[in-house]
């Protein structure tokens, strides 16, 4: 299979400065949060019926992910937030932008996010465990896969050809019928990956 390789070393890691803003979790830890508070009730009502819109599948066990108590929202550098459910980080979002959940929760909870899943093949792995964006032909080979037709700015969860649990949550750059006709650069941005510091946080105190 064609496996994914960036045009150059570097290209992969030396980031461009929208992007390193937009890499909030390599190195993120309890220090990045600047404020944790509960959030109203109301505000939850708004939350639950957004991650409704953006991912039907969850809609049937919505009250078991998002209870309707203990739920908190840290507020982080680069206008980052992220929605914690009993101090566990569930769901995150910049500005106003869409929620994309966290690893964890779509380990645990897959089948939520079937509807919003890409596969790579296996020789993207690495890349994207190193932090880097996801480049077209990592989908477009043989082993790849772009079941879904996913617009460019939403959320997309990162599978691998042969492993069974996500690798990486990020932004669609380019939607899937550009991703074959282009078949270069990269169409994904990375913004959360397996043990970067969001993973690594269990719970936000």
């Amino acid at each position: 299979a064609q496996s994914l390789h960036p045009a150059s070393p570097r290209s992969a890691a030396t980031p461009s400065p929208r992007q390193q803003q937009k890499k909030m979790f390599k190195k993120f830890d309890q220090s990045a949060v600047s404020s944790r508070s509960q959030v109203k009730s109301s505000v939850v009502r708004g939350i639950r019926a957004a991650l409704i819109e953006q991912y039907p599948l969850i809609e049937d066990v919505i009250d078991d992910i998002l209870p309707k108590k203990d739920i908190s929202m840290a507020k982080c550098q680069n206008h980052v937030n992220i929605l914690c459910a009993a101090q566990e980080p569930l769901f995150f979002q910049q500005r106003d932008g869409p929620w994309y959940p966290t690893l964890r929760l779509v380990h645990r909870r897959k089948s939520c996010f079937a509807t919003s899943t890409w596969q790579t093949d296996a020789g993207a792995i690495r890349f994207v465990l190193g932090g880097a964006n996801i480049m077209c032909p990592g989908f477009t080979s043989e082993d790849g896969a772009l079941d879904h037709d996913l617009p460019k700015g939403s959320p997309v969860v990162i599978g691998a050809h042969g492993k069974k649990h996500a690798m990486a949550v990020g932004q669609v750059l380019m939607g899937r019928d550009a991703v074959r006709e282009v078949n270069k650069g990269h169409c994904v941005e990375n913004l959360h990956f397996l043990g970067d510091g969001l993973w690594q946080a269990e719970k936000l105190d």
